[in-house]
């Protein structure tokens, strides 16, 4: 899907999760009780038999094993769904010449697993369009969990199927339209720095990515300049080139789709930066993208982009901007930035999101914290330690025992 390859920890990422749930299974334990008279009660904790696991494209090897490892190492067996933007190979043209990248991250994922000694049928991958292999998986009576990264409208097509079929327990973690604050107390420079990358990272093609920045009236000037310092140089090119830091869009839908919200934003906010596909470089590239002065229901304000764009509002009090951060149906990150402990405490209380970061933002989250969201961006938390629970089912023992 083009990340450049000077950003790419996948891999990293991928193999420390499997190191880590290769022993984690040991810690999954049951409960006795002794309080009624005359029995011996227990918990189990079992594994459902075949889950289903379902991972976008934008960061597929990193999904693939928060999903399937501790989904393994609870006792399931595993068919995962790989995106179709991203199973196997994408095609970028540049001037003069055409680039094939093969990233075959499942296909090869799935040769290691074999070599690796799986027994056959532990873990299956299937490819394949969402609305023809996805659905057979949601749909599918044998299979007995689900979980599924994504996008909200395909979340709603999910939990449809699961009521339509065997009600699976299904487990989302959807979109976002992610608000960051800061007040005029904060490190202004730390945080136009965490909140530049934190919607220029993957092309801005992260469900957590700070697409709304608040700043409060008194150094709004300030800030956005910093902003735009920061987040304007960018290494378009060649994402297999070391140097080259700002990777195109997944694809031609995916570019387009972002095209529209730029001419939105265009005629509803104000542009000072960007707007328009990078020249630089043939492909589906578009260039970091600032507006400003956007009125709050316009629909560049409202739905998701997944693009290196982001609108900057200015805001003078504290009630003004809590209620604009909350105005959404997305509820996945929020950020605060202010050395007022008080102040940050509250906003932690009363932002409607899984994850709060105070004086930092997204993609920052704890290891072993649990990670998800509010309202449309999900259902249960995944975590190192959380991630197990949604693979295991609970059974009650209850034992009579002769006085």
């Amino acid at each position: 899907m083009g990340k450049p390859v000077s950003t790419f920890i996948d891999g990293h990422a991928f193999s420390w999760l499997f190191d880590y749930y290769s022993e984690s299974g040991y810690d999954v334990q049951g409960t006795s009780s002794l309080n009624m008279p005359g029995f011996v009660n227990l918990t189990f904790r079992q594994p459902y038999g075949v889950v289903g696991v379902i991972i976008p494209w934008n960061v597929p090897l990193l999904f693939f094993a928060k999903k399937a490892a501790p989904a393994l190492a609870v006792g399931n067996t595993v068919v995962l769904k790989s995106s179709e933007k991203a199973p196997l190979a994408a095609s970028i043209t540049y001037p003069a010449r055409e680039y094939l990248l093969t990233f075959k991250q499942s296909a090869r994922i799935g040769h290691f697993i074999k070599e690796a000694g799986f027994p056959p049928g532990v873990i299956n991958i299937v490819t394949g369009f969402g609305n023809v292999s996805g659905s057979v998986l949601s749909h599918h009576m044998d299979v007995r969990a689900l979980s599924f990264t994504g996008s909200t409208r395909t979340g709603r097509l999910i939990q449809q199927a699961s009521s339509k079929s065997n009600l699976k327990p299904v487990f989302l973690e959807l979109g976002g339209k992610s608000p960051a604050i800061v007040f005029e107390d904060a490190d202004l420079e730390a945080a136009a720095q965490a909140t530049q990358y934190s919607v220029r990272t993957n092309s801005g093609q992260t469900c957590m990515a700070t697409s709304r920045v608040y700043v409060q009236d008194t150094i709004a000037e300030k800030f956005i300049a910093l902003f735009k310092e920061k987040f304007g140089p960018v290494r378009v090119g060649d994402p297999t080139l070391k140097e080259t830091n700002h990777g195109p869009q997944a694809d031609k839908v995916q570019y387009e789709n972002v095209l529209k919200y730029l001419e939105i934003g265009k005629k509803d906010g104000k542009l000072i930066m960007g707007g328009n596909p990078d020249s630089r470089e043939n492909g589906y590239f578009v260039a970091p993208t600032i507006f400003t002065d956007t009125p709050e229901d316009s629909v560049i304000m409202r739905e998701e982009v997944f693009g290196p764009v982001v609108n900057i509002n200015i805001f003078k009090t504290e009630e003004e901007v809590m209620a604009k951060a909350n105005n959404t149906e997305y509820g996945l990150y929020a950020a605060v930035f202010t050395k007022n402990i008080d102040r940050a405490m509250r906003f932690a209380k009363g932002l409607e999101a899984g994850t709060v970061g105070v004086n930092c933002t997204s993609p920052t989250t704890g290891k072993d914290t649990p990670f998800g969201g509010y309202k449309g961006s999900g259902l249960g938390r995944e975590g190192l330690h959380h991630s197990l629970d949604h693979f295991l089912e609970t059974k009650s023992v209850i034992i009579k025992i002769d006085s």
